[in-house]
């Protein structure tokens, strides 16, 4: 909120770099490094930690881009249910090639797609068209039965040996994925159990942010990835095989601790001997090295666990979770030790809306200054809010009208009369159109509008959900929105 640096980002991009390089040289001739969360945009990651960048990744990527090249691993399954990634909202296959084109715009190789459990599907031979037109290689892997318990058939001919073997060039592969589920672990051990057969040294690493492995259990770092993944299941643990191995304690999660031993079997199998000892020995990261002030990054992390319980109510109102997500949601805030009245706009905008008799929206400034706004017979609450906030943060008088009414009129007699919109209020978007069109005659609506991007991190509540529209808005701008379950 105050602008404070808990974690530094160049250090990361440097020491993440060198140890992925490393890793490589551990092995001999090829690592696959198996890319966990979000490789752009990880929005999550700089909120708890102040100082990240949601490029990071790819920073660290391009800082080895002669030597690796991307495998995008894609379900079958997820292509012919029509899976959506709720971050982009599109489809597995549409966002595969969305990755595609954003790769190869920085310059980095995509060498293939692989197609996971592949089993004919008709859907998946129009997607796998469709890729080789454009250019790109498609390689299939199969369902494997008893996967991934039993080991014997699993590294054989008619397991590992049956799936295609994917052609890489470069000493890394990193092996990402439009969303989990898609196979990126075992398409990493097909390629292992193949390059091993050709004489080819090969290793397997993983790469996830978080946990993160060197912070406590119960650091507001950890809970707050908990509370990021709450809907599924996802619980942080101590990897016991660590501790046994080497009397450390570090912090990874229950599924690659309860796969471990079958990974490791595994790679025992394929290798003659694991290079690992646990789940922790399997990662790469580095972000918990990173950390520069752990006061800030509990602080910001203990803000967005609170984010996070709004968006459990949310999801529970829209029938996206049950009451067992909510209790764990509200373990995890009793564990951080937070409540929602620490949240300094979910007061202020409850504050305003009983005052005011109407739905508000409070805004908090990165400098920590509160502005409020209420519905009124032209805008909605979240537009008021913005308009009174662009004032307070360019130095316009409260009581002055940036928007004339000559230009709000037209608009909504084409909302109401043309449109069919029932609601005449200016939507977030709407409003910002209404402000520009000021700004070409009126210097002060010109004034008011370069202060935009001022809102950068700014948090925000509403007293009701609001709609898409100014949900995207808030996004796009760079503020933080939580909503009361509550529709208008």
């Amino acid at each position: 909120m105050n602008g404070k640096i808990g974690f530094d980002n160049k250090k990361y991009i440097q020491m993440q770099s060198k140890h992925i390089g490393e890793r490589v040289h551990m092995f001999g001739d090829k690592l696959y490094l198996e890319l966990g969360g979000k490789l752009f945009d990880d929005h999550h990651a700089s909120r708890v930690l102040p100082g990240f960048e949601p490029d990071s990744k790819i920073k660290m990527l391009m800082h080895l881009k002669d030597k690796l090249e991307i495998v995008i691993a894609i379900s079958a399954i997820d292509i012919v249910k029509n899976k959506v990634n709720s971050n982009h909202n599109l489809t597995y296959d549409l966002d595969t090639i969305r990755l595609i084109k954003a790769f190869q715009s920085l310059g980095l190789l995509v060498g293939s797609i692989v197609i996971t459990q592949y089993s004919g599907q008709p859907a998946v031979d129009m997607f796998k068209m469709r890729l080789e037109n454009m250019g790109i290689k498609v390689f299939l892997h199969y369902p494997i039965p008893g996967y991934p318990s039993n080991v014997e058939f699993i590294v054989s001919e008619e397991g590992f040996g049956k799936n295609d073997y994917i052609e890489t060039e470069k000493p890394i592969v990193v092996v990402t994925a439009p969303g989990p589920g898609s196979g990126k672990m075992a398409t990493c051990l097909s390629q292992l159990y193949h390059e091993n057969i050709r004489g080819i040294k090969a290793g397997y690493a993983k790469f996830e942010t978080f946990p993160i492995w060197n912070l406590p259990l119960k650091h507001h770092v950890n809970l707050a990835y908990e509370a990021a993944t709450v809907d599924l299941n996802d619980v942080n643990m101590i990897d016991p095989f660590h501790l046994e191995a080497y009397g450390e304690t570090t912090v990874n999660y229950n599924r690659d601790i309860e796969v471990f031993p079958v990974l490791n079997a595994i790679l025992e199998k394929i290798l003659g001997e694991s290079p690992y000892k646990s789940p922790t020995d399997m990662g790469v990261n580095m972000a918990g090295n990173c950390i520069v002030d752990d006061a800030v990054c509990r602080q910001a992390s203990k803000e967005e666990i609170i984010r996070r319980y709004y968006q459990v109510l949310k999801d529970k109102i829209n029938g996206k979770c049950d009451d067992s997500v909510l209790y764990k949601m509200q373990l995890i805030m009793k564990q951080a030790e937070v409540d929602c009245h620490q949240r300094a706009v979910v007061d202020a905008a409850l504050s305003k809306a009983k005052e005011s008799g109407h739905t508000a929206c409070a805004i908090q400034l990165p400098d920590g200054r509160i502005i409020t706004g209420r519905n009124s017979d032209q805008l909605g609450a979240s537009s008021a809010a913005l308009l009174n906030a662009l004032k307070q943060i360019t130095g316009i008088a409260d009581d002055i009208h940036l928007i004339s009414p000559e230009v709000i009129e037209p608009l909504q007699n084409l909302k109401l009369n043309h449109l069919g919109n029932k609601n005449p209020r200016l939507h977030m978007d709407e409003t910002l159109i209404a402000l520009s069109i000021c700004a070409a005659s009126d210097p002060i609506a010109k004034k008011a509008l370069e202060g935009i991007n001022a809102l950068n991190g700014a948090e925000a509540h509403s007293t009701v959900l609001v709609s898409h529209v100014d949900e995207n808005i808030f996004k796009k701008l760079g503020m933080h929105l939580t909503c009361e379950a509550v529709y208008k």
